[in-house]
C-alpha cells in the first residue's frame, strides 16, 4: 500500500478535510486489500491446479456430481456393502468371469486312490467337481505368408510363360499384411505407444523393423483412408446436432512456423461420426469452414472462435454446463468451509440428478425433453436469481464473481439444452473422446510433420468412431485394411465406416 506522509504544515487545517483525508486513505486500504485477496486467490488456484487432484469432486459434495452421459469408472473391482445391525461391512470383490470364448486348458487335480476309500471299507463316488480359473498369457506369435505364384512354360517353342498374377496388396513392396499395420495403428493412436518403441518391440523377438518403415506404413495408409474422412465428413453435417472441441498439439516442419508453434486437432461429433481436423492455428475460421454446410444445434465451450454461430441463422448455439460448474468446483476446493461455490454447486447437482434420471431410466429423447422441461427450468431461475443476488456484493477481479459473470453472460447457450432432447447438458462425451490424444502426446511430445498430424488426425478419427458405436478398433482396421484396396465408388466406402463394416 502507498505511504502518505504529511509535515504539520499540510495536515488538514478543518474537520472536513479530515474527514474526507481518513475516508481517502479508507477506500485506498479497501481496494487494496481487495487486490491482495485476489493476488492470494490466484497463488493458492495455481498450487491447486499444479498439485491437487484433478478431480472436482471435494469435501463438501462427495457424491455431489456425476458428470450427464459418462457412467463413473470403478477403481479395482467393484465391491458390495451390506447394512447389518447399523453398521456396514464390505463383501470380499466379486470376480468378472473371464471370457467364454477363450481356449480352455485343463489341468486335472485328483485325490490319491487310498483316499478314496471310506473308512468303512467302501470307495468314494465323484459327486461333482469344483473348477478354478486363472488367465494365462501367451506372448503374440508372428507368422509369415508366403504368395507362392506357379509358372508355366511352354518348353517346344519357348515363347510362352504365364504366372498366377499377384493379389491385391495393402502396402506393394512391402512385408507388411492388414493385421500388422492394424497393430502398429492401435499401439500408436489408442495404446499411445510411440514407434522407436514398437521398433524396440520387434527388435526383442528378432524382427527388424525400423521406425522409419512404421512411419511410411502410417503416411500411405492414412492417404488410403482419406475418402473415409470425407465420407464421414460428409455425413457429418447432415446430423441435426454435433459437438465441437479442440486440443493443441505441437507440429514440427510446419511451413513459416517456428516447430515451438502450437497447432490444434479440432474435433467434431455427432450422430456416431467423430473426425479430428489438423489445423495449424486456434482460429475460428476453420471451424466456420469445416461446418460450412451445417444446420442445426452446435454444442461448443465459450471459446470466441465459435461466435460466428451467432451471425448463423442455421446454426443454434448451445453451451457447456461443465464449464459453468468447473469455477465453482475449482474455488470449492479452496474453501475452508461452505460458502457461495458449495452454494451454486448444489444448484448444478439438481440439474445433473435430472440429467442421471433420464440416464439410469433409459429414456428416449422424446421423454428427456419431457422430463427436463418439468424439472429443469424452475431450478435454472432459482439459480439465475441467486447469481443475480450475489454478484452486485463481489468485487469485479474476485474469482467468484467472474464465475458468475461467465454463467449469466452465457445463459442463453447454456440452457438451450432444454430446447430438445437429444442434447447433452455439457461437452463431456467429446472431451473424453479426447482424451487418448492427450495421454499420446505425453508420450509421443510431437508430431513430426504436417504430414504426419493429418495422418494422426485420421486414425483418431477412425478410432473414436469405433468407440462411438461399440466397435473393437483392431478388429475394425484388420477388416478395413483387408478391403480397401478394392473400393471403387462412394458405395464401397460406405461400407467400411466403423458404423456399418461387417466384422467377421
Amino acid at each position: 500500500m502507498k505511504t502518505i506522509t504529511k509535515t504539520i504544515d499540510e495536515l488538514p487545517s478543518s474537520l472536513s478535510e479530515s474527514h474526507k483525508l481518513i475516508l481517502s486513505l479508507q477506500q485506498e486500504l479497501a481496494a487494496e486489500k481487495v487486490k491482495y485477496g485476489y493476488l492470494i486467490e490466484q497463488i493458492r488456484l495455481a498450487k491447486q491446479e499444479r498439485f491437487a487432484s484433478s478431480s472436482e469432486k471435494n469435501i463438501y459434495q462427495a457424491d455431489l456430481f456425476d458428470e450427464a452421459g459418462i457412467e463413473s469408472e470403478e477403481i479395482g473391482e467393484p465391491q458390495e456393502t451390506i447394512e447389518i445391525k447399523n453398521y456396514s461391512r464390505k463383501k470380499h470383490p466379486i470376480r468378472k468371469p473371464l471370457p467364454f470364448d477363450l481356449p480352455r486348458e485343463k489341468i486335472i487335480h485328483d485325490i490319491s486312490d487310498s483316499e478314496k476309500l471310506c473308512a468303512c471299507g467302501v470307495h468314494l463316488s465323484r459327486i461333482g467337481e469344483e473348477i478354478t480359473e486363472q488367465l494365462k498369457f501367451i506372448p503374440a506369435s508372428l507368422s509369415v505368408i508366403q504368395h507362392v505364384r506357379y509358372k508355366y512354360a511352354c518348353k517346344p517353342c519357348q515363347e510362352t510363360v504365364r504366372i498366377a498374377p499377384m493379389p491385391i496388396l495393402l502396402l506393394p513392396k512391402t512385408n507388411a499384411t492388414p493385421e500388422l499395420v492394424a497393430h502398429t495403428i492401435i499401439s500408436k493412436y489408442a495404446d499411445h505407444l510411440p514407434l522407436y518403441r514398437q521398433s524396440k518391440i520387434w527388435q526383442r523377438v528378432d524382427v527388424d523393423l525400423p521406425r522409419s518403415t512404421l512411419c511410411s506404413w502410417l503416411l500411405s495408409v492414412s492417404e488410403l483412408c482419406e475418402p473415409l474422412i470425407a465420407l464421414a465428413h460428409k455425413m457429418l453435417l447432415t446430423e441435426n446436432y454435433i459437438q465441437a472441441d479442440e486440443s493443441p498439439i505441437q507440429v514440427l516442419k510446419e511451413p513459416d512456423r517456428k516447430d515451438t508453434s502450437k497447432s490444434y486437432l479440432w474435433v467434431y461429433r455427432g450422430g456416431g461420426t467423430v473426425i479430428f481436423d489438423y489445423q495449424e492455428t486456434r482460429g475460428g475460421y476453420h471451424a466456420e469452414a469445416f461446418l460450412k454446410d451445417f444446420k442445426g444445434f452446435l454444442q461448443t465451450d465459450a471459446y470466441s472462435g465459435y461466435h460466428f454461430v451467432e451471425k448463423n441463422s442455421d446454426i443454434i448455439s448451445v453451451g457447456c454446463m461443465a464449464h459453468a460448474r468447473r469455477p465453482f468446483a475449482q474455488l470449492a476446493k479452496l474453501a475452508k468451509k461452505e460458502g457461495l461455490a458449495v452454494q451454486a454447486l448444489h444448484y448444478f447437482k439438481k440439474l445433473y440428478d435430472i440429467e442421471a434420471d433420464a440416464r439410469n431410466k433409459q429414456l428416449s429423447h422424446s421423454e428427456r425433453y419431457v422430463l427436463r422441461n418439468e424439472k429443469s427450468p424452475l431450478i435454472l431461475e432459482e439459480l439465475k436469481d441467486w447469481l443475480l443476488s450475489h454478484l452486485t456484493k463481489l468485487p469485479k477481479q474476485h474469482q467468484m464473481g467472474k464465475a458468475m459473470n461467465y454463467v449469466l453472460n452465457h445463459w442463453s447457450a447454456l440452457t438451450s439444452y432444454l430446447k430438445n432432447g437429444s442434447l447433452e447438458i455439457d461437452n463431456n462425451i467429446i472431451e473424453n473422446l479426447i482424451r487418448p490424444l492427450a495421454l499420446g502426446r505425453k508420450n509421443f511430445l510431437f508430431m513430426g510433420s504436417p504430414k504426419g498430424a493429418k495422418a494422426g488426425a485420421t486414425f483418431y478419427s477412425l478410432i473414436a468412431t469405433c468407440v462411438e458405436n461399440k466397435v473393437d478398433p483392431y478388429r475394425y482396421f484388420c477388416a478395413m485394411l483387408n478391403q480397401i484396396r478394392h473400393c471403387k465408388k462412394e458405395q464401397d466406402y460406405q461400407l467400411l465406416l466403423p458404423q456399418n463394416i461387417i466384422l467377421n
